[in-house]
């Protein structure tokens, strides 16, 4: 039994004990290890490393809901987390949306994520390596970027992830589960112009500083003395670091179970709502030889499983927790957090599937440009190549259209060549409306994994190639 199962078992253990066998709790119990290398004016300047142990507590005591945390594991400190909850169930008002506990239930598997005996889910390809990275080996792969950058300023930071969690409920739900990532993101800069370049991974050993420098450099020397560009709707390839930005509101707005329930979402299952070539997939168990991007079961114990959202165009599922599966009449999809039955129940791990092209579409072009968009940009006729959408917010969450800037890079296609680098502009878009229906021209040959914010989760994207987005005015104004 892992320490985290241990730990888990005993508060379900001093539940019994305090609050009597009618009680129902469930205990989630995470140890997380964060370490960042971060670099600015091509020198290291930070190192910061984190690991702790948080026990979450949710108590369904006499119709009411309550919840607790702590970092003290020792048995004082877990006696106390039980003891405050079971106190603010009792002053809580009744939770009439309960929908009760997690019955046993085995982990899924794949070829990805066999699990290691009935209930645990120990990741296949799990890269120890990862998990254990030293300041060192992070500072080598910053080290190949800056020197691929070949003298130009650069800044970012290279991360290392771990997390090893355990869940046990009354109901005798009891899995535990680990995961690893590794993450690098870093500019360029060239009077004033800057290029990115980003990358996630499930081994450290999967990051080439290198690789991601020379981009970096290459899209911030082409960036120089932009033009501006008026209003309009302008045909677009985004690579597949802008694309990330359209599955994190995806994730956030469109396929959330509970803006779903409460017909916030664009969401209409059964309904064609992207075009044929469209398919995303929510894959927390890993896909194409990756190993494992989350755990194999959520906040509620609820084992996951890779979940298809848009099939060909049609729209099939949302994600759930129990409570949003509840109030529409379905099951849970895996998708309970912390803070799910306030915000939502979202995917974390979502992929637009790539479409390959034909053989030897995407060689040559100009190095700025990402390898699988190479092809796409080569088909436009006059357009915009867009590297990083950025500062975007929503402006209407139900048809989910977002206002933003474009970063790091933009450039003016005709008849299939790069013409110049042009300034940065805003843009005010429908997210669904641009890839909907005979919208969609074009998906490169590749699934790019990229980084979020939270080391937790990662979207996998391809470039795409869309015949409209609208463009409203210049970053200057």
């Amino acid at each position: 039994m892992s320490a985290e199962l241990q730990i888990a078992a005993k508060v379900v253990e001093l539940v019994r004990a305090l609050a009597g066998r009618s009680a129902e709790a469930e205990v989630t119990v995470r140890h997380h290890a964060l370490a960042l290398t971060r670099f600015a004016n091509s020198a290291i300047h930070q190192n910061v490393a984190e690991a702790s142990t948080g026990v979450r507590l949710r108590l369904h005591l006499d119709g009411r809901t309550a919840a607790g945390s702590t970092t003290l594991t020792g048995a004082d400190g877990l006696r106390s987390l039980v003891e405050r909850t079971i106190a603010a169930a009792r002053v809580t008002p009744p939770d009439p949306a309960w929908a009760g506990l997690t019955r046993p239930a085995p982990l899924h598997v794949s070829a990805n994520h066999p699990g290691s005996g009935e209930q645990s889910g120990l990741a296949f390809g799990f890269d120890e390596a990862t998990a254990r990275a030293t300041p060192a080996e992070r500072a080598e792969r910053v080290r190949a970027f800056v020197d691929a950058a070949g003298g130009l300023e650069t800044a970012g930071y290279c991360r290392t992830a771990y997390i090893s969690a355990a869940f046990a409920n009354t109901a005798g739900q009891a899995v535990t589960g680990r995961t690893a990532e590794a993450a690098m993101d870093g500019i360029a800069r060239a009077g004033g112009a800057d290029g990115v370049a980003r990358l996630a991974t499930s081994r450290l050993a999967g990051l080439d500083g290198a690789v991601l420098g020379a981009r970096a450099a290459a899209k911030a020397r082409a960036g120089a003395e932009p033009v501006e560009l008026p209003p309009g709707r302008y045909e677009v390839v985004l690579e597949p670091t802008a694309v990330a930005d359209l599955l994190h509101n995806f994730a956030v707005f469109g396929f959330n179970g509970k803006a779903y329930a409460q017909k916030q979402s664009f969401a209409e299952l059964g309904t064609a709502q992207f075009d044929p070539s469209v398919t995303i997939v929510d894959e927390p168990l890993g896909s194409r030889g990756e190993p494992a991007a989350g755990l194999p079961f959520d906040d509620e114990g609820t084992p996951r499983r890779s979940l298809v959202l848009v099939r060909e165009g049609v729209t099939r599922a949302v994600t759930h927790d129990r409570t949003s599966a509840a109030q529409v009449g379905a099951e849970s999809t895996g998708h309970a957090a912390p803070g799910s039955r306030s915000w939502g129940p979202c995917p974390a791990h979502l992929r637009l599937e790539a479409a390959p092209l034909a053989a030897g579409g995407s060689d040559g072009g100009p190095p700025m440009i990402e390898a699988s968009a190479r092809p796409l940009v080569a088909r436009m006729r006059r357009g915009l190549l867009v590297t990083d959408l950025w500062y975007t917010r929503v402006l209407d969450p139900k048809t989910l259209v977002v206002t933003g800037l474009t970063r790091n890079g933009v450039w003016l296609v005709e008849d299939g060549e790069v013409t110049g680098p042009v300034g940065n502009l805003r843009f005010t878009q429908s997210y669904p409306q641009a890839l909907g229906p005979g919208r969609v021209l074009g998906i490169g040959g590749e699934s790019v994994l990229l980084p979020d914010s939270w080391a937790d989760s990662r979207y996998a994207a391809p470039a795409l190639h869309l015949a409209s987005w609208n463009i409203t005015g210049n970053a200057s104004g």
